[in-house]
C-alpha cells in the first residue's frame, strides 16, 4: 500500500483525500515508479472541478511527476530499476507516492533537481508549442505575454527574450511584476493599476504587437484584441543558445494537495508549484 491523492467527488479543494491505495507490479510494457515531485497545473484544477471530465471517479489526479524507476515489467528493456524519470500528460494518477506507468511514456532525466524536473515538462512543452508552432518568434518581433510571473508565462518570458523579441508582461502584484522582470520582461504591466491596453500602445507607438500569449481568458480578452497589430495572432491556452530559469517558488507536501489546489485557484502562488510525497 502506499499513500496517494484521490478525488471521489467534484468540487472544490476539499474532495482531495489522501488515502492508502494499491499499486501492484508493473506488467508487460510497465514500470512502477516512486515518485520525487508532483507538478501542480492547472488543469489538476480542471479535472477536479469537473470542467474536464475524467475517465472514471474516483481518480487520482495529476499529469506530471519526476521519479525513481522502482520495477520493470517483463521482457522490458531500456528502463531499468534506478533510472531517474518524468513524465508529462495521460494517464492521470501522479498525486501518488509510487504509480504504474507505460514504459514509452516516460523520459530520461539528467542529474538535476527532481522538483526542478516535475516543474519543467509539461510546462516547457506548452511553450516551446506556443513560441516555435503557434506563432514562430523571431527577433524584432513584439510579443505580450499576459500572467506573466506564471509557471508557462516565466518560460514564456525568458524564452522569447532569447529568440530576440521584445517582451511585454502582465501581473497582479508588485511582486510578481519584480519576477517577470528577471525573467526577460523589458516591459512590465500591473494590471490592477494601469489600463493594459493603453499601455501596450504607449510601448509600441500604436503599431501593437504581433503576437499575444492569454492564459487568463474572459478577462483579458477583449482588451488583448485592441492590442494586435494588424494581422497579429492571439493565442489563448490553458483556461517557458541559454538557459531557462525555472521558477519553482512553492512546494506542499502531496498530503496537504487541497491547500495548493486552494492557493492556485486563488491567485496566491507564482511560478511553478511542486508537491512533494
Amino acid at each position: 500500500m502506499v499513500k496517494a491523492i484521490r478525488v471521489r467527488e467534484l468540487g472544490g479543494p476539499e474532495v482531495l483525500k489522501w488515502e492508502d491505495v494499491e499499486v501492484g507490479e508493473p506488467k508487460e510494457g510497465e514500470v512502477r515508479v516512486k515518485n520525487k515531485a508532483i507538478g501542480l497545473n492547472f488543469v489538476d484544477v480542471y479535472f477536479r472541478k469537473g470542467v474536464y471530465k475524467a475517465a472514471t471517479v474516483p481518480y487520482t489526479p495529476g499529469v506530471e511527476a519526476c521519479g525513481v524507476v522502482t520495477a520493470v515489467g517483463p521482457g522490458l528493456t531500456g528502463r531499468q530499476v534506478g533510472d531517474l524519470v518524468a513524465y508529462a500528460g495521460q494517464p492521470m494518477g501522479s498525486y501518488a507516492e509510487e504509480q504504474i506507468l507505460p514504459a514509452n511514456r516516460i523520459v530520461p532525466v539528467p542529474p538535476i533537481d527532481p522538483t526542478v524536473a516535475a516543474s519543467l515538462l509539461l510546462k516547457g512543452m506548452t511553450a516551446q508549442f506556443l513560441l516555435r508552432s503557434c506563432f514562430k518568434v523571431e527577433p524584432g518581433h513584439t510579443v505580450l505575454v499576459h500572467a506573466a510571473a506564471a509557471g508557462v508565462g516565466s518560460l514564456l518570458c525568458q524564452w522569447a527574450k532569447a529568440l530576440g523579441a521584445t517582451v511585454i508582461g502582465t501581473v497582479s502584484t508588485k511582486e510578481k511584476a519584480a519576477q517577470a522582470k528577471e525573467d526577460g520582461c523589458h516591459h512590465v504591466i500591473i494590471y490592477k493599476e494601469e489600463d493594459f491596453v493603453a499601455r501596450v500602445k504607449e510601448i509600441t507607438s500604436d503599431n501593437g504587437v504581433e503576437v499575444i500569449y492569454d492564459s487568463v481568458g474572459k478577462d483579458t480578452f477583449e482588451g488583448s484584441l485592441a492590442c494586435l497589430k494588424t494581422r497579429g495572432y492571439m493565442v489563448s491556452f490553458g483556461q517557458s543558445s541559454g538557459v531557462l530559469r525555472v521558477q519553482v517558488n512553492h512546494t506542499y507536501p502531496l498530503s496537504q494537495a487541497a491547500q495548493a489546489h486552494e492557493d492556485l485557484e486563488n491567485r496566491k502562488t507564482s511560478g511553478s508549484v511542486v508537491l512533494l510525497p
